[in-house]
């Protein structure tokens, strides 16, 4: 999954981010409530991890602004704040869920596999490649009714790609959208990636050519 992160306490969004990025979700970190209200308007994610107390607009404000907006993501709310009104607001508000501070991680963890799980309730979204279906949601990449073992970094990869149509995709992009805005990596391994799927996609004859100094771009069989 795609996660933004917001929180302001440096420790616990580095703590968070590195459980998160370990159990292979892709991460954007932010510190402040006007920086995650403009990325929330302009960026996807599968899913928020809010704060509440935060520099800027707070996250009970952000909240009530994805909503009025129709933004149907699902948004698990952190707080310090145990009182029962506290809660019931965040809810009202149309949070998914809440955990108050001090939390373990394994919580976090679990809080987020349920709400992937009510996710998955919804009609699932697909791409064809080809002979090949692409399932957005898991993501995981099918022939037929055959499950075709692709690495998750891979996988996150081919759905940018996916995703873009014909349209070249920049490496930036496909990093951005592998490990998360700011994570430091090197595109270099986007490369790598990009050469690995080619292998596993060239048996079903669908390649990605080079568009230079654009980026890369997914071809279908005709």
């Amino acid at each position: 999954m795609r996660i933004v992160l917001v929180e302001d306490n440096q420790s616990l969004r580095k703590g968070i981010a590195y459980r998160l990025s370990d159990d292979g979700h892709a991460v954007n970190s932010l510190d402040n409530g006007d920086d995650a209200d403009r990325f929330l308007r302009q960026e996807e994610c599968d899913l928020v991890i809010l704060d509440i107390n935060l520099p800027g607009r707070d996250g009970l404000e952000i909240l009530a602004g994805m909503r009025r907006r129709n933004d149907p993501r699902p948004v698990i709310l952190l707080t310090a704040r145990s009182a029962t009104q506290d809660r019931v607001e965040g809810l009202d508000a149309g949070a998914d869920d809440y955990l108050v501070k001090p939390f373990e991680m394994d919580e976090l963890a679990a809080r987020i596999r349920a709400l992937a799980r009510r996710k998955d309730v919804a009609p699932r979204r697909t791409i064809e490649i080809g002979s090949l279906t692409l399932d957005l949601e898991t993501p995981q990449l099918l022939a037929g009714q055959e499950l075709i073992d692709v690495p998750r970094r891979e996988l996150s990869v081919l759905v940018a790609l996916a995703e873009a149509g014909s349209m070249p995709v920049s490496k930036e992009t496909l990093l951005d959208k592998t490990y998360g805005v700011g994570s430091g990596t090197d595109d270099k391994v986007v490369e790598v990636y990009v050469s690995r799927l080619r292998k596993r996609l060239s048996v079903f004859d669908v390649s990605i050519r080079v568009h230079r100094g654009i980026g890369y771009a997914l071809v279908k069989p005709e």
